[in-house]
Parts: structure tokens; C-alpha cells; sequence
């Protein structure tokens, strides 16, 4: 049969000679037809294992029959939000609606509630009464425990009870979802499908064999302690190969977490990806204007899954995991030369990555049989002494990329761990970087330059990153380029004081560097941040963590990390006198901002005024060009561009 987008009406089921579908899809997002896509993949799994699978994408949930336009399905409804969880698409982390949602046709906003896996559920058991409903995707995933929620700010029960689900499928759930398929579909009862790791079910007793006893949802909510040992438990035993079956109680029911499920090997994963999508948002939306989301991923390469960086405000490590896996160089050679068919292929792939564009393969073998470390990561607060630092398939897979006629450029936009890169004692990768992979400028993720905060970031201390822009800098002088650092920051992380965010600012200063865009830290569920935010505990050690949580605090952290801009200048002279530091209100060469002066008026009246910029910065402010390209260590005298 031709390659077509799965049915979303009953014309498209008619055509393929359909009565009744399998399995109905709800999803938050608009239908993409590309693995990018969490409902694209689990739908197109399913479809490669024999089921009838139709999509009803952002229904009217205000409506009924928007859920039965398809008809009720013979084994189950799948329901996920979309890629984002539906609270961080809809709010800043200032907790102001957004205006556009880039996964909705013509980045129309509103086209899926607040909390959108709950709202869904609760329409299917009015659309279709007692039939089996599986959750999945980021927002059912990271919300599995009882968790805190940063807009409601306070602790949630598990969305399994609130949404009244019957099962919950965590993690990338390929796997999980052909094995529940096989279950239904054998005529068992969802409610006897307790046993599929990468599972969550409620159990009317926490008798349940080799289990974990997690404190209750209720403890959570009197005690802050209790939630970080919650959290801490839940991280420990995300390992699919020792992890334990986890049991927190809700009242009179019991969530029960079953293992994690191992992750896809290459084999497996090259299959996932050789499926038949589409490759582009379904043509019912061409009249919108389109989907925003598939520009960033269309001429892109997934290369890898899963993340053993282990940064604390990343939920990757909940997830998708920490071992990666890695596509075959095969299987990313043959999809680059389909993009190359692509009438709208210009010949740039834009970027070779996934969580993190460098890994290619797990920490270390011993993760292939054993799972990541309990209690050791393998990058902070040093590298592992067993870490494989290597980046010759990596580079192989690049050279190949490049190679591949209609091919111009081999882009790296993913983001590159320096602190990975500098260990590999081989510079090759370094230096073919910066020949071929970067336009101009190269993401990176230093996140702050305190060595306080970046502890609680779980991120490497700033020397760290210091050797590595010098480094690039220096390679880039020796084989003839200008090129730049994007480094991206993060203010009001949890343990960052004022006095952090000082010395924040005062690098800035001292590398030239003016970052146009800031991000505040946002608590969003299943990190380790967000659990040092809501209970002001490191839940590793249970120590007290400082958390900057007020708008005024917050407000102060940003802008000491953007002082250059002139609306700031009050709040920066604000922020300097609360830390101690008015010495750096002045006109020595350290000084951030000038003192105030007085002047006359055309009233002859007398009136306080900014005092003018220091010099660097008044160049900052005239030349039009310079706002987004500034100086850099990587680059002496040349330029940074944000």
C-alpha cells in the first residue's frame, strides 16, 4: 500500500475499507507524521504490528462527539498531551498565558486545555463509558508520583488517579505499548495487566512482590522532607535492569510503579525510525498556515536517545534515561538521503543530535547489562574514571553525512557537553567541528559560572568550561575562522544567591559577553530541581538548599545576568546594594553601572539621572550590530553572537 497519514475522519477509514479502528488516538498536538513525535512513532508501531490506528488530533474537548467522530474503538483509547507537558506549552514560567503554541496550526494558542491528559480522559468515559485507557507521553510520564505542581503550587496526586486511566505508560513506551496491544487484544482484562515494566497501574493493597514503599501522597503533602525522599527513592530505582517496583499509597489505593522497560538496542531503534511517516504535518492544516514545530526537526537526524549528562533540572534522566542508544550509521545515512529527495531541501542538515548531539553510545559498558550508578553520575562532579569518551563514530557518521551528494552542510544545533568533548584525550572531533560543523556560532550549556550553583545544577564546575572556550578559540585561530560561543544561562536556579548572580554578571563583564535572552529556572515535574525548589532540601544529601522564589528576587537574579540593558538599571542598582556590592556602582573599570547624577531640567528643575554607561557598554548601546555580537574569550577580540 502507498505511504499515507493515518485516518483522522471516517472518510480516510472508509478509504482503507475500515468499520472499526483498533486503537483511537487522542493527542494535544496537531498531527505530525515524523518521529519527532511521540504520537507519530507509537501510532505507526502500532500500525507496523497489524492494528487499526486512527488520530483525532486537539478535539474539541468541549464537545462530545469531537471524541466519537471516529467511533468507539474495539481494544482501547491512547491519550497524551503532546510533546510538552500541557502546562509548561500554555505558561511562561512568570506563569503568563502564552500567545502562539508552535505544535498548533498556524501557532493558534488554545486549542487544548489546561491539563490536558485529565480533561481528555474524563471526556472519553462520557464518549465511550468503560473502556480501557492507556496515558502516555512527557505530561502523564513525569507526573506518574504524586508531584509538585509549580502552578497550582502545591502537591498533585498521581495523574493516573486524575485522570482516571487505567494504565500509564512512562518513558518512550514502544515496547510497553505492542505488549498491552497483545494483552487487549488476547482478551484480557486491562485491569490484570500489572506486569509490563514501564508501567504504572493502581493496586487496591501495597502487598506487591520486592517492592519499594514510597512515602504516601498524603506525607508528601504535609512534609517537605518526605517528598525528597520520595523523590530521591524514584530516581535511585529508574535503572531497568536492578530498579525495584515502586509503591506509593493515595488514600485507600496504591500507585504501583513497575520497573523501568530497557531501553530499544540499535536494531531495535533503526526499525522505529525506518517506519513509514510522512515526514510533515498532515495537509489539513496547509490552510492554517502549517505547524511551526516540524521547521526545527524536518531536515534534521535523530542520532541517539537518552542522556547520562545528569543535569538536576533536566527530567531526561525520569524519561527517556540515562543509557543511550544510538541509531546505526546505516540507518541515519539512508533517512539524510531521503531528506536529499525533499523538493524543499536546500542542502543544509540543520542538525546530527538528540538529547545531547555528542553521544553516540552508553557511559560505559557495564550500563549494557547493569544500568546507570545509583549514586555516582558519570560526568559530575568529575568524570567517571570508567567513562568512554570517544568521539571517532560520531565523527565517521559526520564525514559520511558530508559526503553524500546534494549535501552542502552538516549542521550541530542539538548542543554539544563540552565537559564530554574535553575528556577525550583525541582533538580530532574538536578540530573537524569547527571546520565543518558549526555556522557561525556553537551552542553550549554552561548554565551559570558559579561553582555554588552549578553544584546544585549538577553541572561541571566553571574551569571547566573556561578550558574549553580557549580552547575553541584557539582552534578556530589556528585553522583560520570567526566563530562564537552561544552560551546559555539560567538565573534563580535553586541554592543561586544575589551574590551568585554578582559573579555571574561580573563574568559577563570581564569575557564580554551580552546574552539577549535569559532563562529563569522553571520548576516543571520530574527533576531534582524542581524538588529542591518546592521543599528547599537537596534530596541526595537532605541538606537545606536557598531558593530564590519571589517575583522581586527572581526579577534581580535576571537582571544583573542582562545589566547592560537601560530599563534594568534601577533594579540592577537594587540588586547590588541588597548583595553588598555597591563598589561595583562606580566608574572603575569593574564597575557594572554608573551612580546616579543630577541635572537640570527645561524647567530648571533638578532631577536625578542614570549615570551614563561604561565605556564598553556605551559601544554595547550604539553600534547596531553589537547588541547581538559581543566579545568572547573563545575569541579575542572578536565577537559572541546570541
Amino acid at each position: 500500500m502507498e505511504k499515507a497519514f493515518l485516518p483522522v475522519s471516517r472518510a480516510d477509514m472508509d478509504k482503507r475499507g475500515w468499520e472499526q479502528l483498533d486503537f483511537l488516538y487522542i493527542s494535544g498536538d496537531a498531527y505530525v507524521d515524523h518521529p519527532s513525535f511521540g504520537h507519530a512513532i507509537i501510532t505507526r508501531v502500532l500500525e507496523r504490528y497489524g492494528y487499526k490506528v486512527g488520530i483525532i488530533a486537539q478535539p474539541n474537548w468541549r464537545s462530545v462527539k469531537a471524541f466519537q467522530k471516529l467511533g468507539r474503538p474495539r481494544l482501547a483509547v491512547l491519550v497524551s498531551a503532546g510533546n510538552i507537558d500541557s502546562m509548561v506549552n500554555h505558561y511562561t514560567v512568570s506563569k503568563k498565558r502564552r500567545k502562539e503554541d508552535y505544535y498548533s496550526p498556524g501557532n493558534q494558542a488554545g486549542l487544548r486545555p489546561d491539563r490536558a491528559t485529565i480533561v481528555y480522559c474524563n471526556k472519553i468515559r462520557e464518549a465511550f463509558g468503560d473502556i480501557p485507557i492507556l496515558i502516555g507521553g512527557i505530561e502523564a510520564s513525569l507526573r506518574r508520583f504524586a508531584h509538585y505542581d509549580y502552578w497550582d503550587d502545591t502537591v498533585r496526586r498521581s495523574i493516573l488517579l486524575d485522570s482516571g486511566a487505567d494504565l500509564l505508560m512512562y518513558g518512550m513506551g514502544e515496547k510497553q505499548i505492542v505488549q498491552i496491544a497483545e494483552c487487549l487484544d488476547s482478551g484480557m482484562d486491562v485491569r490484570d495487566i500489572t506486569y509490563i515494566p514501564g508501567t504504572c497501574y493502581l493496586s487496591k493493597t501495597a502487598d506487591v512482590y520486592d517492592a519499594l514503599e514510597l512515602p504516601s501522597y498524603e506525607d508528601c503533602v504535609e512534609r517537605k522532607r518526605a517528598y525528597a525522599e520520595s523523590c530521591r527513592i524514584q530516581y535511585y530505582e529508574q535503572n531497568p535492569y536492578k530498579g525495584k517496583t515502586l509503591v506509593q499509597q493515595h488514600g485507600t489505593q496504591y500507585l504501583v510503579q513497575n520497573p523501568p522497560m530497557p531501553p530499544l538496542d540499535t536494531a531495535e531503534l533503526d526499525e522505529v525510525y525506518a517506519l513509514p511517516y510522512m515526514k510533515n504535518y498532515h495537509p489539513m492544516y496547509e490552510k492554517d498556515g502549517g505547524i511551526a514545530a516540524i521547521q526545527e526537526v524536518k531536515f534534521s537526524l535523530t542520532s541517539c536517545r537518552g542522556c547520562f549528562g545528569g543535569c538536576n533540572f533536566c527530567a531526561l534522566a525520569f524519561h527517556q534515561g540515562r543509557i543511550v542508544t544510538a541509531r546505526s550509521q546505516e540507518s541515519i545515512l539512508a533517512e539524510a538521503e531521503e531528506l536529499v529527495k525533499d523538493p524543499d531541501f536546500k542542502g543544509y542538515i540543520h542538525d546530527v543530535g538528540g538529547p545531547t548531539a555528542n553521544f553516540r553510545g552508553p557511559a560505559c559498558k557495564k550500563q549494557l547489562t547493569q544500568g546507570a550508578c545509583k549514586d555516582r553520575q558519570c560526568l559530575f562532579p568529575s568524570p567517571c574514571k570508567n567513562l568512554k569518551a570517544d568521539h571517532k563514530d560520531y565523527l565517521e557518521l559526520l564525514q559520511k553525512l558530508r559526503n553524500i551528494p546534494g549535501v552542502k552542510k552538516v549542521f550541530i544545533r542539538s548542543g554539544i557537553r563540552f565537559d564530554y568533548l574535553m575528556r577525550d584525550p583525541d582533538d580530532t572531533f574538536f578540530y573537524e567541528l569547527c571546520r565543518h560543523h558549526v555556522s557561525g556560532q556553537l551552542k553550549v550549556a554552561p548554565e551559570h559560572i558559579s561553582d555554588h550553583v552549578l553544584k546544585y545544577m549538577g553541572k561541571p564546575k566553571a574551569a571547566v568550561f573556561n578550558r574549553f572556550a580557549e580552547k575553541y578559540g584557539a582552534i578556530n585561530r589556528k585553522i583560520g575562522k570567526k566563530q562564537y560561543l552561544v552560551p546559555y544561562l539560567m538565573s534563580s536556579h535553586p541554592g543561586s544567591t544575589l551574590n551568585d548572580a554578582v559573579e555571574l554578571a561580573l563574568y559577563l563583564k570581564e569575557h564580554h559577553i551580552n546574552p539577549q535572552q535569559v532563562q529563569d529556572f522553571y520548576p516543571t515535574p520530574g527533576t531534582i530541581s524542581t524538588c529542591m525548589f518546592y521543599t528547599g532540601l537537596d534530596p541526595f544529601t537532605m541538606k537545606p538548599v536557598y531558593v530564590p522564589k519571589t517575583v522581586k528576587e527572581k526579577a534581580l537574579q535576571r537582571a544583573l545576568l542582562q545589566y547592560r540593558k537601560p530599563e534594568n538599571y534601577h533594579v540592577v542598582a537594587e540588586a547590588l546594594k541588597l548583595a553588598g556590592r555597591p563598589d561595583l556602582i562606580g566608574y572603575a573599570p569593574q564597575c557594572l553601572i554608573r551612580p546616579l547624577y543630577n541635572r537640570r531640567n527645561e524647567h530648571g528643575k533638578t532631577v536625578k539621572r542614570e549615570g551614563s554607561f561604561p565605556k564598553d557598554q556605551r559601544r554595547t548601546q550604539k553600534r547596531g550590530r553589537s547588541s547581538q555580537r559581543t566579545r568572547h574569550p573563545s575569541r579575542p577580540g572578536g565577537g559572541h553572537r546570541r
